[in-house]
């Protein structure tokens, strides 16, 4: 399916908002994310199914010093 990833267009084989931080290897990492302009929760992430042409928004914390 083709999604729309933080504004660039991708091919992913994840259903779920969890397989698709997994596929970004993202698993386990703190990440803000959005479906369409709405948070999806963290506890969110397994039940929240993606369908083609989402937006979805992934935000990670990075640091540095």
């Amino acid at each position: 399916m083709q999604i729309v990833l933080n504004g660039e267009k991708r091919e992913t084989e994840a259903v779920t908002v969890a397989a698709l931080l997994k596929e970004l290897g993202l698993e386990g990492q703190p990440a803000a994310v959005e479906r369409n302009a709405e948070v999806v929760k963290r506890k969110e992430h397994e039940a929240t199914r993606l369908t083609d042409g989402d937006a979805i928004e992934v935000v990670t914390l990075v640091g540095g010093g």
